[in-house]
């Protein structure tokens, strides 16, 4: 197994073991995507990644981080996904996106404007929602928390967007449940005082996620593979954890859920992590052999060899990249190349090779 064998989830076949991970771009107006996002996304398949997730797409309109997120709670925004997923298609990666619900981390400006600091309630903001009445940190808004009408509400909305997303055209969903985002937030006893069936003990904190994975697999074809992404630890003592993830891994796998995406962090504003090159890989690896599920690494992999030491060492079953697609659109075709492997070139930059 090597970075450039293909990778078979259900019917989809990546071309590659480079993934493109889903990253905000804050450019939708009303949720739809526009240009910015067909040559965004369009760049990195035509640079050879053998899957491109489309950033975060919000099931509901209060579910978005900012005003300027992709939407997928409504039907009028099929058509614009529409656009990215045909030019991902025709240049040869396998088109994704991303389900999410930010929760209580929801309405913040964008990263360009004043720092992405929280837009409160009555200066153009919306009221987030948790599980429980704790604020991600100081300056943002105390969230409401969600009574189980409101948990069920939430479910529906993952199953509706996943529906949108088929008639889009995607062949991957992700369900986004981690970096603090509402999931995650239900995940962690850090963020998760409840004490109904939906707080308290480990059953009870993945049971919304349980829930969400099965209501998308009732719309989302058997035939098309389902990732989940998660946040294998918290960095902080008495949060959410590796060997909880590994249990989650358990539950979802039998539930239709075919690749863990393995993050970390993003529920606790204090939290100390130890960022380095490759400092999230052993999570990959771990849940990989101790949940027996497929994997993706991400986080700080930024070169040809180290991308495909994870891969031929079995640390991973695939690699998403995310600032590094960034600075270089055309990172397979690179790491191609320096193998001395075919890559897949697109016609009209064969002299280049």
């Amino acid at each position: 197994m090597s970075l450039f064998t293909p990778l078979a989830l259900r019917s989809v076949t990546l071309r590659n073991r480079i993934g493109m991970s889903p990253m905000c771009q804050y450019s939708a107006v009303d949720g739809r995507v526009g240009d910015w996002h067909v040559v965004h996304y369009g760049a990195r398949a035509v640079g050879g990644v053998g899957l491109v997730i489309v950033e975060a797409a919000g099931v509901e309109a209060r579910g978005r981080i900012s005003s300027a997120d992709v939407g997928i709670w409504e039907d009028a925004q099929v058509e614009p996904l529409a656009r990215v997923v045909r030019v991902v298609a025709e240049n040869g990666a396998a088109p994704g996106i991303q389900l999410a619900h930010a929760g209580r981390k929801a309405s913040v400006r964008t990263p360009w404007d004043q720092g992405g600091v929280p837009r409160l309630p009555g200066d153009g903001g919306w009221m987030p929602v948790a599980p429980s009445a704790l604020p991600f940190a100081a300056g943002h808004a105390t969230p409401e928390p969600l009574d189980v009408a409101g948990i069920e509400g939430v479910v529906r909305a993952f199953a509706a967007a996943a529906r949108r997303a088929l008639q889009a055209g995607f062949q991957v969903v992700e369900i986004h449940a981690a970096h603090g985002y509402l999931l995650h937030e239900f995940l962690s006893p850090l963020s998760n005082q409840r004490t109904d069936r939906y707080g308290g003990s480990l059953e009870n904190r993945t049971r919304i996620v349980r829930e969400v994975v099965e209501a998308v697999r009732r719309e989302w074809p058997d035939r098309l593979p389902l990732l989940l992404r998660v946040s294998c630890t918290d960095w902080t003592e008495g949060g959410w954890d590796l060997p909880q993830t590994v249990e989650l891994a358990r539950q979802v796998r039998s539930l239709g859920v075919d690749l863990l995406d393995c993050s970390s962090g993003g529920n606790v504003a204090t939290a100390r992590i130890p960022a380095g090159p490759g400092y999230q890989v052993p999570f990959a690896e771990g849940i990989r052999r101790d949940a027996a599920i497929a994997t993706a690494a991400v986080g700080m992999i930024t070169s040809p060899a180290q991308a495909e030491t994870v891969i031929r060492s079995g640390q991973a079953d695939l690699v998403l990249l995310a600032r590094e697609l960034l600075r270089d659109p055309q990172f397979p075709l690179r790491a191609a190349r320096e193998f001395g492997v075919d890559g897949p070139w697109p016609l009209q930059y064969l002299r280049a090779k």
